[in-house]
C-alpha cells in the first residue's frame, strides 16, 4: 500500500488511488475511481471526482475542484481557486452526464489564481494561463496567456521565466534553454545547461 498523508478532516472514498508521498490537507475529498499520482499536494478544501487522472508532483492550491473528464498531466500547477467545467450548457433541470468534454492539462503548465478552464480544450506543456484568465480554446505549449477571453501576450520558458523572442528566437535569461518560434508554435530547441 502506498505512503501517504491524509489530514484527519479529509475524506479518501474506498477505490481512490493515492501515490506515495502525496498529502491531502484539510476538508479535501477525493472520490472513488479518482487516480492520483505520486508526491501531489492537494490544499485545503479540494475535491477529485471520479474518473480524473492526475500525474506526479502534481499541486492543487486551495478550493480547486477536478471534475470529471478533467486530466492533469506532471508537474502541473493549479492556482488557489481556479475552475475547471466539464459540460458546455449546464441546466440544472436537465442532465447532461452523457455530455462531458475532456480537458487535458500537459506536463508543466500552471494555472494562475481564479482562472477558469471551459471544458473541451488541451493545454500544452509548460503553458503559463495568469491569474484570472478565461481560458475558452486550445492554448500552446509555452504560451503566456491572460485576460478574459484569455490571449497570447508572450512566451513562458519551462522554468517558468517570461521569454524574449527577437527574429524566431529565444533564449532563457535564467536557465539558458534555447526556443525557436514558427508559425504560432513555440518549441525548445536547447535543454537547459544544468539537465544536459
Amino acid at each position: 500500500m502506498a505512503e501517504y498523508f491524509v489530514h484527519e478532516s479529509a475524506y479518501i472514498d474506498e477505490g481512490a488511488v493515492i501515490g506515495q508521498g502525496s498529502k491531502v490537507w484539510h476538508f479535501s475529498h477525493v472520490m472513488a475511481g479518482a487516480v492520483i499520482g505520486e508526491r501531489c499536494n492537494l490544499g485545503q478544501n479540494v475535491v477529485v471526482m471520479p474518473g480524473t487522472r492526475i500525474g506526479n508532483n502534481v499541486k492543487l492550491q486551495n478550493n480547486v475542484s477536478i471534475y470529471e473528464g478533467v486530466t492533469l498531466e506532471d508537474d502541473v500547477f493549479c492556482g488557489p481557486s481556479c475552475v475547471f467545467t466539464n459540460v458546455m450548457n449546464p441546466r440544472s433541470h436537465v442532465s447532461r452526464k452523457s455530455e462531458y468534454r475532456s480537458t487535458l492539462v500537459r506536463r508543466g503548465a500552471t494555472i494562475g489564481a481564479n482562472a477558469t478552464v471551459v471544458c473541451g480544450h488541451t493545454l500544452g506543456e509548460y503553458c503559463f494561463i495568469g491569474a484570472g484568465a478565461v481560458v475558452a480554446g486550445d492554448v500552446p505549449a509555452f504560451a503566456l496567456m491572460v485576460g478574459v477571453p484569455a490571449r497570447r501576450v508572450g512566451w513562458m520558458c519551462q522554468c517558468g521565466i517570461r521569454l524574449n523572442v527577437e527574429a524566431g528566437t529565444a533564449r532563457c535569461a535564467e536557465c539558458g534553454a534555447a526556443y525557436g518560434e514558427s508559425a504560432g508554435r513555440l518549441a525548445m530547441i536547447d535543454p537547459p545547461a544544468a539537465r544536459r
